[in-house]
This record gives C-alpha cells, sequence and structure tokens, in this order.
C-alpha cells in the first residue's frame, strides 16, 4: 500500500551524496567516520524538516528527500550546506521538480531519475538545480550552468547552480550500471565501513564478500559497490552469475557487461585502459574452482580492473581479501523486520516476539524478509509458535529468486555444490546443537580435516572463538534445521549420539563433574559449559532412545548441575531415574546422589532426603567404603537442612572422623561446614567462624573453590553477627569473586544480599541499595534456586536502610551487574 505520507501532485526531489567518501574514511577510519557521518544526517535532518521536507530513502550516506514546494526544497538544502560547511563532510545536491506517482515503495516515474541524475554532477558544498525547479524557486539566487548531458538521458538538459559560489566544472564520474534495489538498504553500517575500509587499506585486486545463503550478500556488495564509485573513473558494472553454470563464460560476460570489443580478457584490458574499473561478481560459488584461473588471469591482464565478488567460499587466488559479513545484530534485524512487516500490516512494531523471532531466525535477512512478508496471514507470535517449520513457512513473493524463494531453496542450493564426503559431514555435524570442538567433530564425526575446513570455506559452518580461548565449528539454527532433516534421513543418528555420549563421559572425567565428594579434587565446570547444549541435545534423545545412557551422562555432571543448574539437574535426572529401574546398581547410586543433591540446593531437602537414603543403602550394598562415608555425611547434612538437627550432629561428627581416619581432605571440609552450624547453634560465634575458615582453608588447599565460596560467605555471615564487619565484607567479597569466577548465579545472588546487609550494618545506604538494586535486576532475569524461600528475611534485614538515598541507589543498581554494584568491575558508561 502507498505511503500516506508522501506528498502528491507537483513536488520537488532532493538528493544528496557525500563527495569523497572514501578518501574521507582512509583518513579518519572507520570509527570517527561513523560519527561524522551521524553528525551530517542529524544537520541534514534539521533543515529538512525546517521546511516540511519528508525522508522517502536514505542508501547509506545518501538521502532522497521531498518537498511539497521548490522554494522550501531550495531553502532547506542551502540551510543544510550552510550547517555543513564547517566539518569535513563535504555533500553534493542536485533538485529537480515533476509530478511523479506514488506506490507501495515510494515515488515512481522518469522524474525519480532526473533528480538522482542532476545531483550526481554537482561537487561537494554545490547544489544543482534542473530547469523545472529553477523556474519555481523564486527570488533565490541561481547561476546559469548551460546544458549537460545525464546518465540514461538522450537529450542534454539546462542545469543552474543555487548560489554565486564558484566550484570546478561539473563532474563526469565513471558509470554507475547496478541493478536498483526495490527496497532501501537498512542496517549494517558498521560492517559497510570495515569493509570499504579494507578495500581502502589492502587495495586487494578481489574483495569477496563471504556468507552463508540469506545473509545478504548481494544487498551488501551492491551497496559496497555504489559507495566506492568515486575510486573506479573507468566505471562499476555488475554481473550477475546465478544462472551460470559454465565457468568459461564469466570472462566473457564481464567484456560484455563492460562493453569491450572482444571476449577475452585483452579486449577487457583494452576497453578499461588505465582508468580503474570495479566489477561486482555475483554468485560465485557454483563456478569454483574452476572459474578462479580465469579470473586470476584477467586480473594480470588488466591492472585497473578490480572485483567484489560475492560467494559461500572464497576464489583462493592472488590478491584476493576476503569479508566474512556476518549475520544482522538484533537492532538491525528488529529495525528491518518493522520497516518490511509494515508494508503489509501496519500494526506491527517493535515488540519483545519481533526481538525473539530475529534471533530465532539467527539474523538472517533474507529470513527475516521471508518473515515479513507472512505477516499479512500471521502476526509475529504465531510466526514464533510456527517457527519450528521455518524452512517451508518462510516463503517469498511471485518476483523472489528461485534460489530464495525459501529457506529450503537458500540451503539446498548450497548443501547441492557439496561433494559426497562433504554432504555426510554435514548431516553429521547436526548432532551438535552447541557448536563443537575439532577434537569432538573428530570423534564423533569422523571429522576429516579438510572435509571440514571445505565446509567451512563454504559458509555452511562457521568458526569462532568460545569464552575458554577454544576454538568452535557451528551452524546457524536455520542451516543447522536442514541438516538435521539429512542426518535423519541418513539413519546414522542413534551410532552417533551414542558416541557423542562418550565424548561428553570422557569430558566429564576431566573435568571432575562425577561430584565424588570425599575424594582429593576440584569440580572444573569450564570444559562443561560451552557443551551445556550438547548435553541437553544428547539428553533428549536419551529420552525416548537410551535412558540409560542418558542417566550415565546427567550423573556423571553431578558437579556441573550443583554449581550451576541445581533447578535443571534435578528435572534431568528424575525422568532418566524413572525410566531405568533396572540400571546397574552403581549407576543408580550415583545418580540418585545427584538427584539428592540438585534437590538440596533447589531449596527442596524434603524431596532430597529418601534420594540419599537409596543411595546410601546401594553404597553399603556395593561395598563402597569411601562412597558410603560420603552419603552418611549427606544423610545428616540433609537433615541439618530439614531442622533434625538432635540426630544430625552425632552423625556428622562421626562423619568427620571417619573422612580424617580415611584421609578424604574433601569430606573434611564439607564435615567441618556443617558442624560450623551447630557451633553457631550454641550460641559460640568463635567456634563457628574458626570452623567455616579451616573448612575453605582446605578447600582452597584443593583447589576446591565452589566449597571454599561457601564456607567464606557462611563465615561472612557468623562475623557481622559477632560485629566485626570488615572481616565479614572481607570474607564476603572473596566468595563473591570465587562465585563469579564459576559462573554460580545462585551463590552470587546469596553473597551480593550478604554485602547489601554489611552496607546496611554500615550506614552506607547508598551501597546497600545499589548492591540490592543489582540483586533484583539478578533474580528477576532468571529463576534463583531458594530464593523465594529467603528473600523475605534477607529483604527485612536490607530495607532498614530504605530511604530517598536507598531508592536511588536501587534504581541505579537494576541497571548493573552484580560484580559492579559491588565494585569489582567498572560499571558501564551511560
Amino acid at each position: 500500500m502507498p505511503r500516506d505520507d508522501l506528498p502528491t501532485g507537483t513536488v520537488t526531489f532532493l538528493f544528496t551524496d557525500i563527495e569523497g567518501s572514501t578518501r574521507l574514511l582512509r583518513q579518519l577510519g572507520p570509527d570517527a567516520y561513523a560519527e561524522a557521518l551521524a553528525e551530517h544526517r542529524r544537520v541534514l535532518r534539521d533543515a529538512f524538516a525546517a521546511e516540511g521536507g519528508v525522508e522517502v530513502d536514505t542508501q547509506g550516506d545518501a538521502f532522497f528527500v521531498v518537498f511539497p514546494t521548490a522554494a522550501g526544497a531550495a531553502t532547506a538544502a542551502a540551510s543544510g550546506q550552510r550547517a555543513l560547511a564547517p566539518g569535513r563532510i563535504k555533500v553534493r545536491m542536485g533538485l529537480h521538480t515533476g509530478t511523479p506517482s506514488v506506490a507501495a515503495e515510494g515515488y515512481v516515474g522518469i522524474d525519480v531519475h532526473r533528480g538522482a541524475r542532476v545531483a550526481a554532477l554537482a561537487r561537494g558544498g554545490q547544489v544543482i538545480v534542473s530547469a523545472t525547479t529553477a523556474a519555481l524557486v523564486g527570488d533565490e539566487p541561481l547561476r546559469d550552468l548551460g546544458r549537460h548531458r545525464l546518465k540514461d538521458f538522450d537529450a542534454p538538459a539546462q542545469l543552474f547552480q543555487l548560489g554565486t559560489s564558484e566550484f570546478p566544472p561539473l563532474r563526469t564520474p565513471g558509470a554507475v550500471d547496478l541493478p536498483a534495489p526495490a527496497t532501501h538498504f537498512l542496517g549494517r553500517e558498521r560492517e559497510l565501513l570495515e569493509a570499504a575500509a579494507l578495500w581502502l587499506d589492502r587495495e586487494p585486486r578481489v574483495l569477496t564478500i563471504i556468507g552463508p545463503g540469506g545473509t545478504g550478500k548481494t544487498r551488501f556488495s551492491l551497496e559496497l559497490a555504489r559507495f566506492l564509485a568515486e575510486e573506479a573513473d573507468g566505471g562499476t558494472v555488475f554481473v550477475a552469475l546465478a544462472p551460470v553454470r559454465d565457468p568459461a563464460l564469466v570472462v566473457p560476460l564481464i567484456a560484455a557487461r563492460l562493453g569491450a570489443s572482444g571476449d577475452d580478457a585483452a579486449a577487457i584490458a583494452t576497453r578499461i585502459g588505465e582508468k580503474p574499473a570495479h566489477v561486482v561478481l555475483d554468485n560465485l560459488e557454483q563456478l569454483l574452482p574452476d572459474a578462479a584461473r580465469p579470473l586470476a588471469e584477467l586480473l594480470a591482464a588488466a591492472p585497473a580492473l578490480r572485483i567484489v565478488a560475492t560467494s559461500r567460499e572464497p576464489l583462493r587466488i592472488a590478491g584476493e581479501s576476503e569479508f566474512d559479513l556476518p549475520p544482522m545484530d538484533e537492532g538491525d534485524a528488529v529495525a528491518l523486520f518493522v520497516e518490511r512487516a509494515q508494508a503489509v500490516r501496519a500494526d506491527v512494531g517493535d515488540s519483545p516476539a519481533v526481538h525473539e523471532l530475529t534471533r530465532r531466525l539467527d539474523g538472517l535477512p533474507l529470513a527475516i524478509e521471508l518473515a515479513a512478508a507472512r505477516v499479512k496471514l500471521l502476526g509475529p507470535e504465531q510466526l514464533l509458535e510456527r517457527i519450528a517449520q521455518r524452512l517451508d513457512l518462510l516463503k517469498g513473493g511471485r518476483d523472489a529468486d528461485e534460489r530464495h524463494a525459501t529457506l529450503r531453496a537458500t540451503i539446498g542450493w548450497s548443501y547441492d555444490l557439496l561433494d559426497e564426503d562433504e554432504q555426510q559431514l554435514f548431516a553429521r555435524l547436526a548432532v551438535f546443537r552447541g557448536g563443537c570442538t575439532l577434537d569432538a567433530a573428530e570423534a564423533v564425526c569422523a571429522a576429516d580435516l579438510d572435509t571440514l575446513a571445505s565446509l567451512l570455506d563454504k559458509s555452511l559452518v562457521r568458526r569462532r572463538t568460545a569464552a575458554n580461548g577454544e576454538e568452535r565449528f557451528w551452524m546457524l539454527e536455520t542451516i543447522r534445521e536442514f541438516a538435521r532433516e539429512h542426518l535423519e534421513a541418513s539413519g546414522e543418528e542413534d551410532a552417533l549420539r551414542r558416541l557423542q555420549s562418550e565424548w561428553l563421559l570422557g569430558l566429564a572425567d576431566r573435568a571432575g563433574t562425577r561430584g565424588t565428594v570425599g575424594i582429593a579434587g576440584k569440580w572444573d565446570v569450564e570444559p562443561v559449559a560451552p557443551e551445556i547444549d550438547n548435553v541437553r541435545a544428547l539428553l533428549d534423545w536419551a529420552t525416548e532412545h537410551d535412558a540409560e545412557c542418558g542417566l550415565d551422562l546427567a550423573a556423571s555432571l553431578e558437579g556441573f548441575w550443583l554449581v550451576r543448574e541445581p533447578i535443571e539437574g534435578a528435572s534431568r535426572l528424575e525422568p532418566l531415574l524413572a525410566r531405568t529401574p533396572d540400571a546397574e546398581p552403581e549407576l543408580r547410586a550415583h545418580a540418585l546422589r545427584a538427584l539428592g543433591g540438585a534437590l538440596q540446593l533447589s531449596g527442596e531437602p524434603e524431596r532430597a532426603a529418601p534420594c540419599y537414603q537409596h543411595s546410601l543403602e546401594l553404597f553399603i550394598a556395593s561395598g563402597d567404603e569411601v562412597q558410603t562415608a560420603n552419603l552418611r555425611y549427606r544423610v545428616a547434612a540433609n537433615m541439618v537442612d530439614r531442622g533434625e538437627t538432635a540426630a544430625a550432629w552425632p552423625l556428622l561428627e562421626e562423619s568427620l572422623r571417619t573422612f580424617r581416619q580415611l584421609g578424604l581432605r574433601r569430606g573434611e571440609a564439607q564435615a567441618l561446614g556443617y558442624l560450623s552450624e551447630k557451633a553457631y547453634g550454641e550460641g559460640d560465634l568463635a567456634l563457628a567462624i574458626e570452623r567455616s575458615l579451616e573448612s575453605a582453608a582446605i578447600a582452597h588447599e584443593l583447589g576446591w573453590e565452589w566449597w571454599e565460596a561457601g564456607q567464606l560467605r557462611t563465615a561472612a555471615t557468623f562475623e557481622r553477627e559477632r560485629g566485626t564487619l570488615v572481616a565479614a565484607e572481607h570474607h564476603a567479597l572473596r566468595s563473591l569473586e570465587l562465585s563469579l569466577g564459576l559462573g554460580d548465579r545462585r551463590r552470587l545472588v546469596f553473597v551480593a544480599a550478604e554485602l547489601a546487609i554489611l552496607a546496611v550494618e554500615r550506614g552506607d545506604a547508598e551501597r546497600a541499595g545499589r548492591l540490592w538494586g543489582a540483586v533484583q535486576s539478578e533474580v528477576s532475569s532468571a529463576a534463583v534456586a531458594e530464593w523465594e524461600h529467603r528473600h523475605e528475611e534477607l529483604e527485612s534485614l536490607v530495607l532498614r536502610a530504605d530511604g530517598p538515598t536507598f531508592s536511588e541507589a536501587r534504581a541505579e543498581g537494576s541497571l548493573l551487574s552484580i560484580a559492579a554494584a559491588a565494585g569489582l568491575v567498572a560499571a558501564p558508561a551511560r
């Protein structure tokens, strides 16, 4: 439907473009140029709006604005040029008046093209006016420039200059013969400037825009070529290669587009001469590797020729630079969806559903545009509900390129170009929901290095560095969905899942997460964290296909569940135990112990009790002395948490003696930790602190940071109650640092709450409020085990400081991380 904000009838168009944009980018660098560009836009928009101008389109650094009157357009142009005069950016402008038609995409008709051609002839700071506009601008001073030929128009046109300033003769730039997109370029400005800077700094003979299907490579290359057109006195042309299957046709097609007299490299070199010329080669992948050599020979024969290519893999020739075009960031993706959706349904706007939808579509411009086209029938919320069928749900219009008619066709185009080994590995890699290391790909999928590298080259697999520094290989979810279909059809999934389980079990052993409490060692959850989505995928599969395999993996990750995800750990272990009543007794004993720990840390000690008791019975029957001691301790600790302290204390003292006799330092640390609560209950704060700190010291000696953090937090509480606030804060801050390093959100929240209470005790309402605001923000963003059982007690202690200072600081803290609120890291600048 046509835009209802555009004036109709006789209107005046104003086109702008920055002069020397590439030169200025080279001088300033991408960041400073982006700032200057933003300021230039603000200045011009203010000038245009003051005279009733309506922005029709913005392409990179260029404006297309319409005015109801020619006089208003002239005043706005002059005002904009005066405002820009002191700055580094110089803008050429052109005005033309006509009576265009208004369509869904804006104005259409010959007058639009004439206005753009008029602006293209101007110099920076100059405003060129067509004869029709000149007759309507009233008293504005004009200078007659004579008659000039406009690109694509046969007859020369009479042109005028607004104002009497002196400028060099009108420009005669190289022809820019690029397709005119139906919609304007949105987002990607940072990437565009990075690609242009790469072009200017490295001066590659070929810049290949790499990315999977649907990333928007074609649209990006067109915008980049327009931006770089000033560098091409010999012209800029576009060659569409998607329909081409014969590599021998590439050079003749380039020759034809450049207007060469022959169809070989020599004819192209003669046609270009010494004037730099740019060629955009779109969709090269199906012609590689055979097209690479003739293109290399062409570049050698024609030194003035430079190529922007789009492909899902590089050419791998001398003089090539690659630019890996990533998916859109969330802000740009949402803006793209909303703009395209509003073309078919006016009530669609920014919303949580739109944000989630663009995330689920991997930020792929094609997927977003296809989804936006569907909102005429399905709103964003309904699209979200159906997103699992994304490959077939998202279809283009009748004018869509065959390759882009659906997401399935887009990905299928790349898949069909793979050889048999590549197709097999592509399907196998779908078992990794969360990406994988090279080691995992080799162990689970029998990945060959060359084949994996080829999939990486072809943009079907991507690579990134995880937080722990590991290189990981992964797929966009839309691509993995396609790969999963081929995996299911291959009949290999069950075998691959079992190999994946073996690899994850080995990882658990290396990380020490089997939770063999009482045995020296630590839980290193960091290696497990990057694999958690793969664990979830494996457990989902195992629940239906091999529950005992799943139970073994879930139990092996006990330490991870307790440190990071106790609620999820319980939700995984419980149904797997129910499905495996005949599992090996030792496996059930370990799984029941892990479930008991997860339930206890989730604030459900009553449900944990029978798990521990059953686990103890199984370990006694097995004759495992160490685990029997461990489970007796756990049963006693659970009794403490359930308030049955009279019976629990003797059992814990017995556990302490047993652990010491067996030389089990880890168990000793745990028993001491619980016995510190016995001393606390008896009013002996000094002994309670002594035991907590001794427990923490043993844990520190073992490298068991999770237990050390817990005991330091307990010691901080005891020190606060004794009134030794400096020591209390020292212990709490160390506990907070350890919990941050472990990613233990549960303990992080409770330690931060303790620090807020300490601030109240010291009369520091500002620090208390800031910490409490950060705590409340954290617990509102994700479930925190035990919080609902403890928050009222903690809040009552913190709110003793309630008042204007506290309230203002709490609002500030709600925008900070706990680490920033505690002063462990700098707060973000605002």
